[in-house]
């Protein structure tokens, strides 16, 4: 199915649609899980019942992924045997790692400063593809437009009056730790994706990472609340989002160099910051001149990335 899809999917046109939508998903992550938060229950300080929140997620995220595009493809799709510990790798980062750190994170600030901070993560996942990974070239317009980046980060953490940070280790700093996971996950799918289908990657990985992380909330003593209709379709949007984002930005990776794709990130937060305002009532938080500002730099440090670089799609068989 992939290898037919070549030559389209590496068609600037469908990467920059594909992406965009991708990227409007996560972006709506943001507000809803906080809302998920309320319908459930789940306080800041609830730990327990974040994790397995997030672990019953990414455990139905793993079951749609598989089965719909099982459905796809007319056969159920089963990683090949060498394939599993990629898989668990993947499931640590990407999954584990990532959203242990973005639940507790998102329950201590605000949806639409996370949103912001998330949009370190392509600037991260380019560094890692350069240095950690030799998967492409650094250069002057990845440096500089990283540095836009970064200063965009620190610019909706300082307080201007007080002239003092406002960050957190248990809010924004886990929400930054979290963009670390989720750049370092982009490197790895890229190359375990070379030996297998990467929508099998995504699946298992979320299936493998949110059964881990349902055992460990449930231990701990985290619980759902999940009379509430509501509260389940918010559960389930969530679960469905993921399979369907995750698995577009797997292909999308598989078939064009991480910085094509990953520069699209840009994305995330601004619509993270819209929907926040708009489904949250943040506007103050959301719409201000601070966060603006941020939110600016962000995306002018990936404008310059994307203006000043040319890169060719990487050739990967399957």
């Amino acid at each position: 199915m992939f290898k037919s899809s070549k030559t389209l999917i590496t068609k600037n046109a469908v990467v920059y649609i594909l992406a965009i939508i991708c990227c409007m998903l996560w972006g709506s992550a943001y507000p809803c899980i906080k809302i998920g938060y309320n319908l459930l229950g789940i306080t800041s300080n609830d730990t327990a019942s974040q994790i397995l929140f997030a672990g019953v997620r990414f455990t139905l995220t793993g079951v749609l992924t598989i089965l719909i595009f099982s459905i796809i493809n007319k056969r159920f799709l089963i990683p090949h045997k060498k394939s599993w510990v990629n898989i668990g790798k993947l499931g640590l980062v990407q999954t584990i790692v990532q959203y242990l750190f973005f639940y507790i994170g998102l329950s201590n600030t605000t949806a639409a400063k996370s949103s912001i901070i998330g949009g370190i993560s392509p600037f991260v996942a380019i560094m890692i593809a350069c240095f950690m990974y030799k998967q492409e070239k650094f250069t002057k317009s990845k440096l500089f437009g990283s540095l836009f980046g970064f200063a965009g980060i620190i610019v909706i953490n300082m307080d201007f009056i007080k002239l003092k940070t406002s960050m957190t280790l248990t809010g924004e700093g886990f929400i930054l730790i979290s963009s670390v996971a989720s750049a370092m996950s982009s490197s790895m799918i890229k190359n375990y994706s070379e030996q297998e289908n990467p929508v099998v990657l995504s699946g298992y990985q979320f299936l493998l990472g949110g059964a881990i992380m349902t055992a460990v909330g449930f231990i701990m003593g985290g619980t759902l609340n999940l009379i509430n209709k509501n509260a389940i379709l918010i559960l389930l949007y969530l679960a469905l989002l993921s399979a369907i984002a995750y698995s577009l930005w797997s292909i999308l990776l598989k078939y064009n160099s991480v910085s094509k794709v990953t520069i699209f990130g840009f994305m995330i937060p601004i619509f993270g910051v819209i929907l926040s305002a708009m489904l949250l009532k943040e506007s103050k938080e959301a719409l201000n001149l601070q966060s603006l500002l941020s939110l600016l730099m962000v995306c002018l440090g990936i404008i310059i990335i994307n203006k000043f670089q040319s890169v060719a799609p990487t050739d990967v068989t399957d």
